[in-house]
């Protein structure tokens, strides 16, 4: 995906999170660090434009002690931004790539941390489809697509903001 591609998924996934939630009033945002973070600032930063004055409740949630993959490296962990209560409220959890669903479990992990909510809904830029290892699944998708275990996903969000498969081998 390309830039003008890319920010035109952004804003469909944006579309239906407003078209779902709309006016958000018991509605939570929380972007997973660190890479869920520019999907997540887009999102909130649209649906304001769109709605000029709305009150939105957006978060930023730290994965990274809960996380199983890591075990042998010393971690540096970024910072969870939780100003409000997610009790009984409705959490889209947003990220940039879902593969083997092991990231969400580590953030469903770490949101329990912090309380109840009535439900979660997964909003993804990129699924990947293939190689889940856990049974989850996002209820926004920006792009599916069919890869192999040797090839990456990376998303760009520099100068120049692309979507990129590429072979890791």
């Amino acid at each position: 995906m390309e830039e003008d591609q890319l920010r035109l998924t952004l804003k469909r996934l944006t579309h239906e999170l407003i078209e779902n939630h709309y006016p958000f009033t018991d509605t939570c945002f929380i972007g997973i660090q660190p890479r869920g973070i520019a999907v997540s600032d887009f999102i909130i930063q649209y649906i304001q434009e769109l709605h000029p004055g709305i009150k939105l409740n957006y978060g930023k949630l730290d994965i990274t002690f809960y996380r199983d993959d890591f075990r042998n490296q010393i971690l540096v962990p970024s910072i969870t931004e939780l100003p409000f209560s997610i009790e009984k409220k409705k959490v889209i959890l947003i990220d940039d790539v879902l593969y083997t669903g092991r990231t969400i479990r580590a953030a469903m992990d770490a949101l329990l941390d912090h309380g109840r909510a009535g439900k979660v809904e997964l909003c993804i830029l990129v699924d990947r489809k293939f190689n889940r290892e856990l049974p989850i699944q996002p209820d926004y998708v920006g792009k599916s697509i069919d890869s192999i275990v040797t090839q990456k996903v990376k998303v760009y969000w520099g100068d120049e903001k692309k979507v990129v498969l590429y072979d890791s081998i």
